[in-house]
């Protein structure tokens, strides 16, 4: 039988487990609390003593908060997992989240893309207006000449007029 002693030295107080993640031990109570998690053991000063699998479960719950999910929407997970009949079936359920997920995260990766793409292209018109005489006006912006009038300018550039056909008086566009 092991040594009771030699167990709590293994085990990890909750300011262990959130120093470890990250996390408050605010957070790490309300997981307790609302069920996401449960102390191992308590020490002989009744201290919450938890396991390397705590551990697993509170990063677990961290990038399913970081994926959008509430904690309702992981009790939930946690709830359909532990009352699932076979394994197979708990397992297509946590598949079908994290598929839904994996859509939801591919659709954001697209949308940041696109993000990319016209800041670089707003950069690579702005650098050219570097080159531009300091003692111009910023109303000639909308005559530029140095800018090939064959390519738009980029949305961010353009915005910057908002609508009024000219830059806002006493901005600067660089």
């Amino acid at each position: 039988m092991p040594d009771p002693t030699e167990e709590e030295d293994r085990l990890l107080q909750v300011g262990d487990i959130a120093k470890a993640t990250g996390k408050t031990v605010r957070a790490i109570h309300h997981y307790e609390e609302v069920g996401l998690l449960r102390p191992h053991a308590r020490s002989k000063g009744r201290y919450r003593l938890y396991d390397n699998a705590a551990l697993t479960r509170v990063r677990w719950i961290g990038k399913l908060h970081d994926l959008g999910l509430s904690l309702s929407q992981i009790q939930q997970i946690v709830s359909t997992w532990e009352s699932s009949s076979s394994a197979p079936g708990a397992m297509s359920r946590i598949r079908d989240v994290y598929q839904q997920k994996l859509e939801e995260v591919r659709e954001q990766i697209a949308h940041l893309e696109t993000l990319e793409h016209e800041l670089v292209a707003s950069l690579a018109y702005l650098d050219t207006c570097e080159t531009c005489d300091p003692a111009e006006l910023v109303a000639a912006c909308t005559n530029c000449n140095l800018h090939d009038k064959s390519q738009a300018e980029p949305e961010l550039v353009a915005g910057i007029r908002g609508g009024n056909g000219h830059c806002r008086q006493g901005s600067n566009h660089r």
